[in-house]
């Protein structure tokens, strides 16, 4: 099964993309025949630039969530987790970082991620970034000890290292390919190519009407592990205008944005 995910800029663009489908139609079997979801939403601004790392603009950053993947990441109560690596050691003296990646991370032309890839994307975006400039003043050496692990040497202690590497909004420290990583930091790179759950089609893209992304069917998520049993939950009385008495049960703990948008307290009578 194949996603497809297309963006449209205004109402017009997409009634003529509707229009389009139906002539389609006619003549060839649709998308969504052919296995494919197809999702069509419209971004709050004009997809323009393809480098999340020159510019800071959200709709470049949304682009590159879509695309790219990142070391580390935040959980929904804002702690740092590993995200493509797999674990990683800080030496006694909190000098010295060893990171090792996950196994099977691929970027979408098909190019396992290396160590060497993730050391070129963090030093380019450290050029960029105010987070990722202080860390860079500290920083004696990043070093790759084979494909899979690499470290990251200090000249002194920086706490803010892991939130650096997991810092959630532009600049992202986004994984590129070492060949492309090695862009100058103020020139726009021109071939996106990440290991993200989702790839550009760069050949489809019309700036100011069209931008289209595919599933990565090599895309490797996380395992993490599985809760087991009902959250636990606190409740309180309530009493409604008829004297009736209600309990109400709030979650203690919400495990995602989506359940903070969507989530509510559930009453049910005692």
């Amino acid at each position: 099964m194949h996603t497809r995910l297309v963006p449209l800029r205004s109402t017009f663009a997409w009634m003529g993309a509707v229009a389009l489908t139906l002539v389609l139609g006619l003549g060839a079997p649709p998308a969504w025949a052919q296995g494919q979801k197809v999702l069509k939403f419209v971004p709050q601004a004009d997809l323009r630039i393809l480098d999340p790392i020159t510019t800071t603009a959200y709709i470049t950053r949304n682009h590159g969530y879509m695309i790219y993947d990142t070391l580390f990441a935040t959980d929904a109560k804002f702690q740092v987790q590993p995200q493509m690596v797999d674990k990683y050691e800080l030496s006694k003296d909190q000098l010295t970082y060893t990171f090792t990646l996950r196994d099977g991370l691929k970027f979408h032309d098909g190019q396992p991620v290396r160590s060497a890839d993730c050391i070129a994307s963090i030093e380019r975006w450290a050029k960029r970034d105010a987070l990722g400039q202080k860390m860079a003043e500290v920083t004696e050496s990043w070093k790759a000890v084979d494909d899979k692990t690499f470290t990251l040497k200090l000249k002194r202690p920086f706490p803010l290292a892991l939130e650096a590497l997991a810092k959630p909004s532009s600049n992202v420290p986004f994984i590129m390919p070492e060949r492309i990583a090695k862009t100058d930091a103020s020139t726009n790179i021109t071939e996106p190519i990440g290991s993200g759950p989702f790839k550009f089609v760069k050949e489809e893209w019309v700036p100011g009407s069209k931008v289209v992304y595919v599933k990565n069917t090599d895309y490797v998520p996380r395992k993490e592990p599985r809760r087991r049993g009902r959250q636990a939950a606190r409740w309180s009385r309530s009493t409604a205008s008829n004297g009736s008495t209600f309990r109400i049960r709030r979650p203690r703990r919400r495990r995602s944005m989506q359940e903070r948008w969507t989530g509510g307290s559930s009453c049910r009578p005692t």
